[in-house]
């Protein structure tokens, strides 16, 4: 298992849009994808658990990713929360 804390970049946070492309990038990998924010831990590729947590900019998550692509699924996810759009 791969885990790596990531501090939101982007400017309205992980809602709407941006929490579709993550959830989006998320299912193309086939390991299993976590984030945790504020003591949840949600399944990453479900828009319900992501948007349920209204993670806006500058929060700090965690990524857990467990499977045969984990290390390239954290390096894209976290990628994608740090980008200043």
């Amino acid at each position: 298992m791969v885990e790596k804390k990531v501090t939101v970049q982007l400017k309205t946070g992980l809602q709407a849009r941006p929490a579709a492309i993550f959830v989006q990038t998320a299912n193309s990998y086939s390991s299993e994808v976590f984030l945790e924010y504020e003591g949840h831990k949600i399944n990453a590729k479900s828009i319900m658990g992501i948007m349920s947590l209204a993670i806006g900019n500058g929060k700090s998550v965690t990524l857990y990713a467990e499977g045969s692509d984990e290390e390239r699924a954290i390096e894209d996810l976290s990628q994608f929360l740090q980008k200043e759009e």
